[in-house]
């Protein structure tokens, strides 16, 4: 029984430790602006390089413990202090870091810096120091206040390759890793802690408006769903019906009546059971036909303490 015990124990942390696992997963470098010098400011008044990363599961993902690096070699360069409240990120929400070789500054301050010359290449790993998380490198020959991030929050190819078959807007989009400039005038800006790209509208929508503004498919797809959810109701039911005869059946069988006697017990009309009901109700409820009998049956005990002559006198005072 304890071994049992200790094993699934065991297997509960397991399970428990995959799904943080799995979250961490969902972790991915953002944004990485290298020379900073107009742009966002750190806590300190500063303007420093950073590092965007965002939460692409739909949970909350505490990345405390997780490490940053620029060092493929040392994995576990920057390791992310637990403790901090601020460290948890909310669903589809960003964190930044900034990359300013000053980590007695705080939770998000890193101890190492970027290269404005030479590619960098930035790297999280997972609390154990050797599962790596995401990475990237950026190219050489960074210009001021021009960040290098993906073309949408947390995608990775295969949601680029989908949104090239799916959206007109993404057909021509061969990279996945874009540059945002905010003098472009292109819809694309640097936008620290916050969405890649800013939405006014839904795309996906707005193409169902174009290809199908009358409706007609859409009143089609949800007659079909509604239609398709009664029939596998139906079989469901169905499904369940003749297990419950089939139960009945196999009791039967145990009980020594045959398949025709079962099935004549089962299909009995519900008078018969009514009857049968009421009878049981007759035979265990009633009350017996003397219940009306008072019976005073003559007192034994001939002691009372209420007839004792010690509770009718005073007691003699002690005198001290």
């Amino acid at each position: 029984m304890r071994g049992k015990l200790i094993t699934g124990l065991a297997l509960l942390l397991f399970v428990v430790s995959d799904i943080q696992s799995q979250r961490t997963t969902s972790l991915k470098i953002n944004e990485i602006l290298v020379i900073n010098g107009n742009n966002f400011v750190d806590d300190y008044g500063q303007r420093n390089p950073w590092i965007e990363i965002y939460n692409a599961s739909p949970g909350t993902v505490n990345i405390a413990g997780c490490y940053l690096t620029n060092k493929i070699e040392r994995p576990k360069l920057y390791m992310i202090p637990k403790g901090d409240v601020k460290t948890s990120i909310s669903p589809r929400q960003h964190v930044i870091f900034w990359a300013d070789n000053l980590p007695s500054r705080g939770t998000f301050h890193v101890n190492f810096t970027l290269d404005s010359v030479k590619s960098n290449f930035i790297a999280l790993f997972d609390s154990d120091g050797q599962t790596l998380i995401d990475s990237v490198t950026v190219p050489a020959g960074q210009r001021a206040d021009v960040s290098y991030g993906l073309i949408e929050d947390g995608w990775t190819l295969d949601k680029l390759r989908e949104a090239k078959r799916t959206l007109p807007s993404y057909k021509d989009v061969m990279e996945l890793w874009i540059y945002f400039d905010d003098h472009n005038n292109d819809g694309r800006y640097v936008t620290p802690s916050s969405n890649n790209k800013i939405l006014d509208k839904n795309e996906k929508n707005e193409n169902f408006k174009d290809n199908d503004s009358f409706g007609v498919g859409m009143t089609i797809t949800a007659t079909g769903v509604v239609f398709i959810g009664l029939i596998a109701l139906y079989f469901a039911f169905k499904l369940v019906g003749k297990t419950a005869i089939r139960l009945s059946h196999e009791r039967a069988k145990l009980t020594g009546l045959t398949t025709e006697e079962a099935k004549g017990i089962t299909e009995q009309s519900g008078e018969m059971y009514a009857a049968i009901a009421m009878a049981i109700y007759e035979a265990t409820e009633l009350h017996d036909e003397e219940h009306t009998i008072l019976t005073i049956k003559e007192k034994t005990k001939q002691y009372s303490p209420w007839s004792s002559k010690i509770y009718t006198l005073r007691q003699t005072p002690n005198l001290r």
